[in-house]
């Protein structure tokens, strides 16, 4: 026997799909029309905004208020210019600069351009305050260290992007900042009282939803004094009784996606993960990136079945499609602002160049590009100085298998600029540095989260709070090797 209709809907309008290629399959669209809430875009259905434009069209067809969302962070994460990089400097940029007006402008203009594609709900700003050094999945996608301005910068990124008619999602609840590990990979724990949560983790969330946030996205961590062995996700001591009741957020709680190993390995699979999800609070469920038509009839089905055995109330999952549609309501009604300057993000990504000691005479360098392996939230996005370059010569070498000797020969009499991101935890990294910096003039770009150790005897260290085209362009400038 096939499933209830008018079950199948209701557990359609809790879920944001999502499929393979620049052109939506029929597939995609008639599951628009059946109920399904959304889907959301990522680089592999990105070429361009005709195309774009194009596909958020051909959905709407399936039904006006789908959302239709996206990870725009700008800065390391994005997927509308996944080919050449962001235009704008990301969140660490942003709080280095310390100018809550500019990081409003910088959304709302990310948001301007989304809204121009019928995109509808931006997964960001990622507001989780980055307390760990080796965090190896936020890093320069925080706006920083210290709880207070990471607050203001979220509230600044939230109140922009909406400006713009874009629904913000602020993540990741209760704070993925603490983290050593990655939650794509494994489920990371964040072993402390709830108290310093709440000093250190949860003041950017309090923020957002006195910003009007209309989503905030859970974590996939644990934090066993709130959620014992399972992750936030299925914490309903966490979405409810601290988001809810304590905090007061009455918009749509979005997860994390149900593909990623920090949900999938605690809940046997991504359907029972919904299902999980769905009785923890959670309102509006994140599939994630592999997504088919088979996978989405799966998770509905283990909906409704969960509906019939007990493991959730017909009142809970109309009470998340509620919600979920409402947010499809207001991204269809709201005031929406004009597009900023394109220059925007250059001119931010100048402000957050810091420098530390001196650059003369770097204008006829050897740049060396160390090879760093990108996240799954960032994706193989172009980074470095490589397109900003004048006519200097550019190599790139991996740390580890590089001798010092050879690239100091190469270079002869000319200084050398080596370009790096996150040069501290870079396996070989830090003694290649250190061992050219010995015996040839060296400078660094530090293109990911700053650390405090530096290389012995640079000549300059030169921190860019991020690794976008913006970013790329404004550490060229500086070096005096643009264009």
């Amino acid at each position: 026997m096939g499933l209830d209709p008018g079950l199948r809907r209701l557990a359609l309008g809790t879920l944001l799909a999502a499929y393979p290629g620049p052109v939506p399959p029929e597939w995609a669209v008639d599951l628009v029309a059946a109920g399904l809430a959304g889907h959301t875009l990522f680089g592999s259905n990105v070429h361009d905004a005709v195309q774009v434009s194009a596909s958020t069209a051909a959905l709407r067809s399936g039904r006006p208020d789908v959302l239709i969302a996206i990870d725009e962070e700008g800065g390391d994460v994005t997927r509308l210019a996944h080919a050449t990089g962001s235009p704008y400097p990301g969140n660490a940029a942003l709080g280095a600069i310390g100018d809550v007006a500019l990081t409003r402008q910088v959304y709302q203009a990310i948001g301007a351009e989304l809204a121009s594609l019928g995109i509808t709900l931006d997964l960001a700003p990622t507001v989780d305050v980055n307390t760990a050094d080796d965090n190896p999945i936020i890093g320069t996608r925080s706006f920083g260290a210290d709880p207070e301005s990471v607050a203001a910068h979220a509230a600044a990124a939230t109140t922009g992007l909406q400006a713009a008619g874009v629904a913000a999602c602020a993540k990741h609840f209760p704070g993925h900042g603490a983290t050593v590990a990655d939650s794509h990979h494994e489920l990371p724990t964040v072993d402390v009282a709830p108290d310093l949560l709440r000093q250190r983790d949860l003041p950017p969330f309090a923020a957002v939803v006195a910003a009007g946030a209309k989503a905030v996205m859970t974590a996939h961590i644990r934090v066993p004094a709130l959620t014992g062995d399972g992750p936030a996700t299925f914490s309903r001591a966490v979405l409810v009784d601290l988001l809810r009741h304590e905090y007061g957020f009455d918009g749509v709680i979005v997860t994390d996606a149900l593909e990623m190993k920090g949900a999938a390995l605690a809940a046997g699979g991504i359907a029972p993960g919904a299902v999980r999800a769905l009785a923890a609070g959670a309102d509006l469920l994140c599939i994630g990136a592999k997504v088919d038509a088979d996978l989405v009839e799966r998770v509905v089905a283990e909906i409704v079945a969960a509906l019939g055995d007990g493991r959730l109330e017909r009142t809970r999952v109309e009470q998340a499609a509620g919600r979920a549609a409402d947010l499809a309501a207001w991204t269809r009604t709201t005031d929406r602002t004009t597009a900023t300057p394109t220059d925007l993000g250059y001119a931010a990504a100048r402000r957050a160049v810091r420098v530390e000691g001196v650059l003369t005479g770097l204008d006829r360098s050897l740049v060396v590009h160390l090879h760093a392996n990108s996240t799954i939230a960032e994706g193989r996005v172009p980074w470095g100085l490589g397109p900003h370059l004048d006519a200097t010569e550019q190599i790139r070498v991996v740390a580890a298998e590089t001798d010092p000797a050879d690239l100091r020969r190469r270079a002869g009499d000319r200084p050398i600029v080596l370009v790096v991101r996150h040069l501290h935890r870079l396996a070989g990294g830090p003694e290649l540095a250190s061992a050219l910096a010995a015996a040839h003039p060296v400078a660094v770009v530090e293109m990911g989260w700053p650390a405090t150790w530096r290389p012995d005897a640079v000549r300059a260290f030169v921190t860019t709070y991020g690794a976008s085209h913006a970013n790329g362009r404004a550490a060229a400038e500086v070096l005096g090797l643009a264009r």
